[in-house]
């Protein structure tokens, strides 16, 4: 089954009761059953719930994984994945990452006896270096936020196996119809589907995909045992996104291209940062495992400087001022002072995350909509 049949049926089937062709949302906390311990599958809905189970079968389907665990947010799926891990174990993970994540590493993990090593994964030999005895984890973003940064999963999979090591990679940015870190080697996949998997900004979630049985039953086990797990009717919407995510993520790459290309030839744009440029870092590796380049952007001015950063998004009319990404309209953000503004100044502009930085998630709109509406803000 190719991948935009799967994003319609792929581990979906009509619901057994009456034959819905959408699964119903079972907003139920309990289920009755015959006798102590017998029931239909399903026995308490933080454990097992019909509408989410359907969710995180397809979630499996689309990323050619075996097993699916959806949560109640990306960082409750990350978290998940952390407490795989015990004090004194160690984690590699690539410096230029969302904000988030770096928060829960270093401000919540690191107090249970975790070590961070924060690094640029630009090369395998970056990675090597950092690897020793207590190295349990390596984590990786792949096109990374904001600076989409182009790591090779295939590569880093390679020295994981050879170490025996988890590789876990967030998948946000580019989602399973651009590339399917599990065909190249990887261990775990994630997901915040608050983004381009539910693609309607109306839901917050996470999920994690995953192929060997046993690494997916220690994740089942923490998914149950912490509780972090997200509604039927959240795990219905998701489900209702997937459905269209082959044709939303066309158009999102189909615009991302147009509106980088306008902002590369604009005479006040000194840097677009976007990995389908011929000279952006990594670009022969970014076209070797993703099928197109996706529609995140991000630039700075020539001028060069906060205010002059702030008076483009705050001036931008079609483009909306928001956190998040991946929905179909388009969101323009400051990560310095929004989705990255977790990570002290310092270690942001190490990776590039400077106070000038503008981030754009390009929707499904018209695109010369879009290009006039930067236009006119960038003057």
């Amino acid at each position: 089954m190719k991948f935009n049949t799967k994003t319609i049926h792929g581990n979906q089937k009509p619901d057994e009761a009456y034959g819905a062709v959408m699964p119903p949302i079972y907003q139920t906390s309990t289920y009755a059953q015959s006798t102590p311990g017998g029931h239909k599958g399903f026995e308490y809905s933080r454990t097992h719930n019909p509408t989410r189970k359907a969710l995180e079968d397809a979630m499996a389907s689309i990323e050619n994984g075996n097993y699916g665990l959806a949560f109640g947010s990306g960082l409750a799926a990350i978290d998940a994945v952390l407490k795989l891990l015990k004090p004194g174990d160690e984690v590699i993970s690539t410096n230029d990452l969302y904000g988030g994540t770096y928060r829960l590493f270093n401000q919540i993990f690191s107090n249970f006896g975790i070590k961070f090593h924060f690094i640029g994964m630009g090369t395998v030999e970056d990675i090597s270096s950092c690897i020793n005895p207590n190295t349990k984890l390596i984590w990786v973003e792949t096109p990374t936020n904001p600076m989409m940064n182009i790591i090779d999963i295939e590569a880093v999979s390679k020295i994981a196996k050879q170490h025996q090591l988890i590789l876990a990679v967030d998948n946000t940015f580019a989602t399973p119809y651009l590339q399917r870190p599990l065909d190249l080697g990887a261990d775990i996949v994630m997901h915040s589907a608050t983004k381009y998997l539910g693609g309607h900004s109306d839901v917050v979630m996470g999920a994690l995909v995953v192929k060997e049985k046993l690494l997916a039953d220690k994740l089942y086990f923490i998914q149950n045992a912490s509780g972090a797990i997200c509604g039927p009717m959240d795990s219905f919407l998701v489900l209702r996104g997937i459905k269209t995510l082959h044709v939303r993520m066309q158009r999102h790459c189909e615009n991302g291209r147009a509106v980088a290309e306008y902002l590369a030839g604009h005479s006040k744009i000194e840097n677009v940062y976007w990995p389908g440029f011929e000279h952006h870092p990594n670009h022969e590796i970014a076209k070797r495992q993703m099928k197109d380049f996706g529609g995140m952007i991000s630039f700075v001015t020539k001028d060069s400087s906060f205010k002059d950063a702030i008076k483009i998004i705050e001036s931008l009319k079609v483009f909306t001022l928001a956190e998040s990404l991946g929905g179909v309209e388009s969101l323009a953000g400051h990560p310095a002072s929004m989705t990255h503004a977790s990570i002290p100044k310092e270690e942001r502009e190490k990776s590039g995350v400077v106070d000038a930085l503008i981030r754009l998630s390009v929707g499904i709109e018209d695109v010369e909509d879009l290009i006039e509406d930067l236009k006119q803000a960038i003057g």
